[in-house]
């Protein structure tokens, strides 16, 4: 039966408490550090010899699919009725988003330590206690907009350019890809300074910033409801591409090519799961956005 993942803004009460509570049970069971491990040792930069799959690659968006589906499965586990809701962060731009309720994700940190307060993953109610790659500070941390470095969530235009582009990726497969949707999407640039430097999903990343930022992200819930709107933008530009919508590289890059091992065509198995990139292209069978 396909299932459906709903626009946070419209989840109802009931299902907002059932979304928390589940991703709680996953903490409290210690699933959902597995997660946080998971996306550590794959967030690999394309500076680095060797594979990569989950940034700065083709293989960003259906990794990350993936990730979605592993981790809606492990809720649905607990509450079979679960689905990850998303955060379109073109209409819900302001700390003062429902997102940010009490009894959702709660809400910005503090100043001074930027420690979030308020909501079920406050450390102080006890509940959500960080436990992989921490230092001293084991709380949610959350910096919204980062007024004192101010940066903005990309708009709805930001959006369109991106799902306009009618080539999935392109040459040299990596952070400096100039054209194509995935870099479009994931938001690589070269030559800018500042937040200019970062669009579209790295953008957000720095913008609910704190633990947001870098390769533990996955320790701030906000990090599926993001993603799943990534996956979502995803699902649009299949459906408006569809003689072009097709993942590349189709074939590896070869002996030669700096790529050369590094990066996932549309056969090549993904780890930890070993599901390329061409399993994943359609998720329609399994869940649709509403």
């Amino acid at each position: 039966m396909v299932y459906t993942r709903k626009n946070q803004r419209n989840l109802t009460s009931a299902e907002r408490k059932a979304f928390v509570n589940a991703v709680l049970e996953l903490k409290r069971s210690g699933v959902y550090d597995e997660f946080v491990r998971t996306h550590i040792e794959f967030y690999v930069p394309d500076g680095d010899d060797g594979l990569r799959v989950a940034h700065m690659t083709p293989s960003f968006l259906p990794w990350h699919r993936k990730f979605l589906l592993e981790f809606e499965q492990a809720l649905q586990k607990i509450n079979s009725r679960v689905t990850v809701p998303y955060w379109d962060w073109t209409r819900d731009r302001s700390p003062a988003s429902s997102l940010w309720s009490d009894d959702f994700m709660g809400g910005n940190g503090r100043r001074g330590d930027l420690q979030v307060m308020t909501g079920p993953f406050a450390y102080a109610h006890g509940n959500w206690d960080l436990a992989v790659e921490v230092t001293e500070a084991r709380f949610l941390t959350r910096d919204l907009g980062r007024p004192n470095d101010p940066i903005a969530l990309p708009v709805a235009a930001d959006v369109d350019r991106a799902l306009a582009d009618p080539v999935y990726d392109t040459a040299p497969w990596d952070s400096t890809s100039g054209s194509g949707l995935r870099n479009r999407m994931e938001g690589w640039t070269t030559g800018l300074s500042g937040s200019a430097r970062f669009r579209m999903h790295n953008r957000v990343h720095r913008w609910v910033s704190g633990v947001m930022l870098g390769a533990a992200s996955v320790n701030d819930p906000v990090f599926w409801l993001h993603h799943a709107y990534i996956d979502s933008l995803w699902a649009r530009w299949q459906a408006a591409h569809p003689k072009s919508q097709r993942y590349l590289p189709a074939t590896p890059p070869p002996s030669g090519d700096p790529q050369h091992g590094r990066v996932a065509a549309l056969h090549d198995p993904m780890p930890p799961w070993n599901v390329a990139p061409a399993a994943l292209l359609d998720h329609t069978a399994i869940y649709r956005y509403a």
